[in-house]
């Protein structure tokens, strides 16, 4: 067995951005030339999560949407009045609540055994940013 583990960058350009890393992430899996195991996607941060959900343009809207009623940036928290690092993002903290920082997929044949309508997302709930990273470790044959 092979542990292999390799990070890949996002640049975010919303406040709430929905970016599709399925791609990115088959590429990297394919090149390591392993056949069958897992992969897992990390996010490395606290305000941006990864999701596996269906890839449509008006569900991604409504997912932004809905994220933003949930918890809006303008809400009254405790957070903001002394934020570590000036960024007023409380309501990124408590939406990453309901996230999941990982995904862990099996792959077969060297492709990820997501199904039909599943793609791979990055979510970043603090945007716009520079740079993201997300760490994937691939463990195989």
């Amino acid at each position: 067995m092979q542990i292999i583990t390799h990070t890949i960058s996002a640049r975010t350009s919303k406040p709430i951005d929905i970016i599709d890393i399925t791609a990115e992430v088959t590429a990297v899996l394919s090149a390591t030339g392993l056949d069958r195991g897992q992969i897992t996607v990390i996010s490395r941060h606290t305000t941006a999560f990864i999701n596996i959900n269906e890839k449509e343009e008006h569900l991604l809207e409504d997912m932004e949407t809905f994220l933003k009623r949930l918890a809006p940036k303008d809400g009254n928290y405790l957070h903001n009045l002394n934020p570590i690092d000036g960024r007023h993002n409380a309501h990124s903290h408590l939406l990453g609540l309901l996230m999941n920082s990982s995904e862990t997929i099996p792959f077969s044949e060297g492709k990820m055994l997501l199904g039909q309508w599943q793609s791979l997302f990055f979510i970043e709930l603090d945007g716009p940013r520079a740079e993201r990273n997300i760490l994937l470790q691939i463990s195989g044959i």
